[in-house]
């Protein structure tokens, strides 16, 4: 199959957004919507977008928040409520503005957390969530993963990595992803605080040696489903299932998406405007 890229720069009140659509010709499916991780952006997806997009046969869509990539900087007002920000202020602008009406959400990490987000705050448009590595509370070996990610950027060299992708903004997100997580007042934080619960189908993939959080984050993410869940726990596989395990987690993303049917997510539609 045939993926043509295009890439946009979005105007948004918030800020310029930068997006950019991998497109099949099945463009009338209802298309992917990736949110990435916290140090991610739309580059650091790497090819698994175009192989989503082959694999489902369908548009697939990604975004580089503000203060990320080649987005502007963020606008302020970083709170510990910005991953349910981001449902609720940040991605409706881009929504509006790429025409996207109704869509299937997946991220990875901190994205799988906005993914469900998105699917809490946006009932009627969100029609199948799919979380990779999604934490669902701050545990002890969530707070290891980090202060180890920390200090490896400590080393000489390390935070240029992030510069290549995300130029001046590359210190900013490192510190708001790391004093964010270690905060005291961030340690109480769950999922349900991001998000309470949705009806779309869930497909919740996890590693179950990885290095942020332990299967617990899996079950605790299944259990806000309430229309159909499918858990996929990855043996000897740590916290990035779709560049470790890429096949088995293309393969079940399609066909859990293939037993939703194009024909559930018309019915989802045609209810969704009455």
């Amino acid at each position: 199959m045939t993926v043509s890229t295009e890439d946009r720069i979005l105007p948004t009140e918030h800020g310029d957004v930068f997006t950019r659509r991998w497109r099949t010709r099945h463009s009338r499916k209802t298309p992917i919507v990736l949110m990435h991780d916290s140090l991610g952006c739309v580059e650091l997806w790497r090819d698994f977008p175009e192989r989503l997009a082959v694999a489902t046969e369908r548009d697939v869509i990604a975004y580089d928040r503000l203060g990320f990539g080649r987005s502007a900087a963020h606008p302020g007002g970083w709170s510990n409520s910005f991953i349910r920000d981001e449902a609720e202020r940040y991605f409706p602008p881009v929504r509006h503005a790429l025409d996207i009406e109704h869509f299937i959400a997946l991220g990875h990490s901190v994205g799988g957390i906005m993914a469900a987000s998105l699917a809490a705050h946006h009932p009627g448009n969100c029609h199948a969530l799919i979380t990779i590595a999604a934490l669902a509370f701050v545990e002890d070996r969530t707070l290891q993963g980090i202060r180890a990610t920390q200090a490896a950027f400590a080393e000489p060299g390390q935070v240029e990595r992030l510069r290549k992708y995300h130029g001046s903004k590359a210190e900013w997100i490192l510190w708001a992803w790391i004093d964010t997580w270690l905060s005291d007042s961030y340690a109480n934080w769950t999922i349900e605080e991001s998000a309470p619960g949705f009806a779309c189908p869930l497909l919740a993939i996890h590693g179950r040696e990885d290095e942020y959080g332990s299967l617990d984050h899996l079950h605790r993410v299944a259990a806000l489903g309430s229309g159909g869940v499918q858990k996929l726990p990855l043996d000897g596989c740590q916290h990035v299932p779709h560049r470790e395990r890429p096949e088995t987690v293309l393969d079940t993303v399609a066909r859990f998406l293939q037993e939703q049917g194009e024909g559930h997510v018309q019915s989802i539609n045609r209810l969704s405007r009455a």
